[in-house]
């Protein structure tokens, strides 16, 4: 009698189970299921975003951190026209002190990039660009001239994912993990000038006003190996910044 009962039992679990496999969304389901998870439009055509918070560092070599920003801050104009997934765009701003000692900076006034030490040649400046960009391109994924593509299912940490190729209007793809129980965006991925490039997201915030998704915890990666870890303590969406701030500082 307990046979009958077990085996019948499975039946149905099995029958759920196909049912749901059936039910997998397509790529423009899971991204637009995404959106909304992310804030909806007031997260697809924010204007401004302040972070703050702290950064831990690593070198190519050696297991230690290579330095910890105390001071971790980052302000971003948006531009609303994105078209390519990793060039520099909009205007940005990163400051990275430990102390009071400054570690580095990194910005760009929308047409020119510096840092610590003065303007960036146009070159060496793309390539850091397009070795730190991608995130942002998602929220212009439903746009014309964007290719959204399903890949495996894998998973982040215990979070089980759906995967995305997003290929952008010049043909660059990158690579999304979208959490398959909040449709969180959980990880990015793809091919830089420093190799292949990873980023995994985790402690989520929700702002209500405007809506916005924010992971308070990002860790970086290149060939697979840490680079870095971001914890943003604290974050602003559509704050008012002074554009003098993506200024270059005039140096001594």
């Amino acid at each position: 009698m307990h046979r009958l009962i077990r085996a019948a039992s499975i039946v149905p679990a099995a029958l759920i189970m196909a049912a749901a496999s059936a039910e997998t969304p397509d790529a423009q389901t899971i991204v637009d299921r995404a959106f909304e998870a992310a804030g909806g439009e007031s997260w697809a055509s924010a204007k401004t975003l302040v972070l703050e918070g702290r950064a831990v560092f690593y070198g190519p070599e050696g297991a230690g951190p290579r330095s910890t920003a105390d001071s971790y801050r980052m302000w971003r104009v948006f531009d609303p026209g994105r078209q390519a997934a990793h060039g520099a765009e909009g205007k940005v701003r990163i400051d990275a002190k430990s102390g009071d000692r400054l570690l580095f900076q990194a910005g760009y006034d929308g047409v020119e990039t510096w840092n610590e030490k003065g303007p960036v040649p146009k070159g060496q400046a793309d390539a850091f660009w397009a070795s730190n960009f991608g995130f942002g391109i998602i929220r212009h994924a439903r746009k014309p001239g964007f290719k959204l593509e399903r890949l495996p299912d894998d998973s982040v940490g215990a979070h089980p994912v759906y995967m995305l190729r997003l290929t952008d209007p010049t043909g660059t793809a990158t690579l999304f993990g979208i959490d398959k129980a909040n449709y969180a965006i959980r990880r990015m991925g793809f091919m830089s000038p420093r190799g292949w490039h990873e980023r995994v997201y985790d402690d989520f915030e929700k702002i209500e006003t405007p809506r916005w998704l924010q992971a308070r915890h990002v860790t970086l990666y290149y060939n697979g190996v840490k680079a870095n870890e971001v914890f943003w303590q604290k974050t602003q969406v559509n704050v008012p910044i002074d554009l003098v701030l993506f200024a270059a500082p005039k140096r001594p």
